[in-house]
């Protein structure tokens, strides 16, 4: 597939497919957007996602879609099912956490896929899956294993939080493939899933997506461990979109709140749709309610 441009303003800032679940990093001053596709058959009312896409721009609103850079299957040891993810750097490697369905362990599972370039493709980076059902001692089908969120701490720390129904997280050995530690539990009010590890000026950001259908609530801490403050909702329901998915990007001197909706044509909770809305901050470092706007964000730079 050739690189294909996507010229256009406002939200959604993708129109011509489905997309879902968004992760952003900045790299040598480019932005690159991944997103979960949606792909469900007409008159089907169900999660249909087989693969993730990758867009990357130099503004934030010109953008262009590179070739697909993995697809659940490429794990060999799942089913499918291409859950929300998260892409982190380390040390000139791109790091592609990822949740999908597990094929012997019942229920979901996270996986992690290693490239040498943000666009990738990315590969299977250790041949299983990094967090099963059996890691955290919840056996059953059950989707508790879902969306990973990942944040490497200014001592060069690493930590992966995920869940559904229940916020996990644990601390990633450098190589970024093994566990390094105890799996921790933290307790939110009301978390569902879509979890979001942020750092800024000394404060941790935890948001995620509360209750059902999903708005989006915050925590805030001094310390990756905890006390984690609530601090309460700060994006309301996304339209016709039952689930919401936070990501917070800084680029080029602003902070950007990427979250997908239902309002393409046939779109909904099946068939979602990444926007791009500012975030801004209170003086005591809180964040102030996010304004979701059909007309989007003003190109960076």
């Amino acid at each position: 597939m050739a690189i294909k441009e996507i010229n256009g303003s406002g939200n959604p800032v993708i129109r011509h497919k489905y997309t879902a679940d968004p992760a952003a990093i900045e790299y040598n001053g480019t932005v690159y957007l991944y997103t979960g596709h949606d792909e469900p058959p007409a008159g089907v009312e169900d999660y249909v996602m087989k693969d993730w896409l990758c867009f990357s721009s130099a503004d934030m609103v010109r953008w262009e879609e590179h070739p697909v850079p993995l697809r659940a299957t490429d794990f060999a040891w799942a089913k499918g099912g291409a859950y929300a993810s998260q892409v982190i750097e380390r040390n000139g490697k791109f790091y592609w956490y990822v949740a999908v369905s597990h094929g012997s362990i019942p229920g979901k599972a996270i996986g992690v896929a290693v490239a040498g370039k943000p666009e990738g493709p990315f590969i299977d980076a250790i041949g299983k899956a990094l967090i099963t059902n059996e890691t955290i001692g919840v056996p059953g089908k059950n989707k508790i294993n879902l969306d990973p969120t990942v944040l490497i701490d200014d001592d060069g720390q690493a930590y992966l939080f995920w869940g559904n129904s229940q916020c996990y997280y644990v601390k990633l050995k450098e190589n970024m493939k093994e566990l390094d530690g105890a799996v921790q539990k933290i307790d939110l009010p009301e978390f569902s899933e879509g979890a979001w590890i942020y750092k800024r000026n000394g404060w941790y950001y935890l948001l995620y997506g509360y209750d059902f259908p999903e708005k989006v609530a915050y925590a805030m801490s001094r310390s990756i461990d905890g006390p984690w403050e609530f601090k309460g909702v700060i994006n309301e329901i996304a339209g016709n979109c039952k689930t919401n998915s936070p990501a917070i990007l800084d680029y080029k001197g602003k902070t950007y709140f990427i979250y997908h909706n239902g309002a393409l044509p046939e779109g909904g909770s099946h068939r979602r749709s990444v926007c791009i809305d500012y975030l801004d901050f209170n003086e005591d470092g809180t964040i102030k309610k996010i304004i979701m706007t059909s007309e989007g964000i003003a190109a960076a730079g």
